[in-house]
């Protein structure tokens, strides 16, 4: 996880420092591509690295009709299980308003009369026209497993039939673009880093290009109506939006998209090269972060000492009869869900069989925390001894003394 914030970071922070600059290069188009970059570095830590080096985890000592030891001690960066619940209930109230917003949308929306179908059916193209609702929030689109057009209940009163068409034909290049999708992972990804404030800065900012680069694509088709496009915004200002939905217009959107409106536009062909250059930009800064920020420290498995010692072989009693004792080496091939898979006891003459056969046989019971290669839980090996001994501890010394 840590690793995976700092890639993101840094991608977030490109894209809001090149947004401007590309969109003024290459038009709006090409620069919400960059929007690609955070969630590309965000994959870097997932690439394959070598494996891990093993350790030896303390060893744990076993005494004849012990249950536990209290001088094993945690190790140091145990997991901050109180980190992890607030990050979850954070999650989890982000997930929990969108779904309830969602909800809410689909709740008051309703199917266009058959009037009014009619009356817009020469403006949908393609559209199937059971995609379209009725909604006071519209002109929408709302993300869902087949995205829907929702339009306000005054939407043939209010707008005449040039400004209609142009408001259609926006919506209609949020679906061909596949806009509804983007704003859904674009509020989950929210959802998960909702405690990280440069997420919060760079949505409205996602949506703003997101919007920019849909007008760019309807007025390259039709740039005589550039300004009936932005009387049409203009004319829309005021409406309300649900943080479900890709709104037609929102208010602090206006004057960006007036002047994007005004601003002369980049031809086809510097278009097509500001592609080729944000996808070149994406590919050099995925190469360029991975070489320049120190990866993760790859960590090895390791017993997770809390949980085991509660679980510890027990002294097998010829082996306390015969006076035998000594120290099992285990190596424990450990998955990435922290439990054993195979436990072998390093070969040990000297170590009587029941004592391999006891540390073995626990050994399956206990727990792991998994090997890591850049934040990622890998399968892995760790070394564990499991020291026999029949010789007694040495009586902790009283409270309040002191040694030299």
């Amino acid at each position: 996880m840590p690793g995976i914030l700092v890639y993101a970071t840094l991608g977030l922070a490109l894209v809001l420092a090149l947004r401007k600059p590309a969109r003024r290069a290459f038009g709006a188009g090409p620069a919400f591509t960059l929007w690609l970059l955070p969630p590309l570095l965000a994959l870097l830590p997932w690439l394959p690295s070598p494996p891990a080096t093993w350790t030896t985890a303390p060893s744990l000592l076993v005494l004849p009709a012990s249950t536990a030891i209290d001088e094993l001690i945690l190790p140091a960066g145990s997991t901050p299980h109180g980190v992890t619940l607030l990050w979850l209930i954070g999650v989890l109230g982000c997930v929990l308003r969108l779904a309830l917003g969602y909800e809410r949308v689909l709740r008051q929306s309703n199917p266009l009369p058959a009037g009014m179908l009619r009356a817009l059916q020469a403006d949908l193209g393609d559209l199937d026209p059971g995609r379209l609702r009725l909604h006071p929030a519209g002109p929408a689109v709302l993300w869902a497993p087949r995205s829907r057009v929702l339009l306000r209940p005054d939407f043939l009163g209010r707008f005449d039939a040039h400004e209609r068409r142009l408001m259609l034909q926006h919506e209609l290049a949020h679906l061909r673009r596949g806009d509804a999708w983007w704003s859904l992972l674009a509020d989950l990804a929210a959802a998960l880093l909702w405690f990280h404030p440069l997420v919060w800065l760079a949505l409205p900012r996602l949506r703003l290009d997101q919007e920019l680069a849909c007008d760019d694509r309807v007025l390259r088709r039709a740039p005589q109506d550039e300004r009936k496009y932005a009387h049409t915004l203009l004319h829309s200002a005021g409406m309300n939006i649900a943080p479900v939905l890709i709104p037609w217009l929102s208010e602090p959107q206006l004057k960006e998209r007036l002047n994007m409106i005004q601003r002369h536009r980049p031809g086809t062909l510097r278009r097509r090269l500001g592609f080729i250059a944000m996808a070149a930009m994406m590919a050099g800064g995925a190469f360029a972060t991975q070489a320049l920020v120190p990866a993760q420290p790859d960590q090895p498995a390791s017993a997770d000492l809390s949980y085991n010692t509660l679980i510890q072989p027990h002294y097998p009693a010829d082996a306390i009869k015969n006076n035998q004792q000594g120290t099992v080496i285990l190596d424990v091939l450990v998955g990435a869900d922290g439990k054993p898979r195979t436990v072998r006891a390093e070969p040990a003459p000297q170590v009587a069989a029941s004592l391999v056969k006891a540390a073995t046989d626990t050994a399956m019971l206990w727990h792991f925390h998994p090997t890591t290669r850049h934040g990622k839980a890998v399968e892995g090996h760790a070394r564990v001894p499991v020291k026999f001994s029949l010789a007694p501890l040495p009586p902790a010394p009283p409270k309040g003394s002191s040694s030299f």
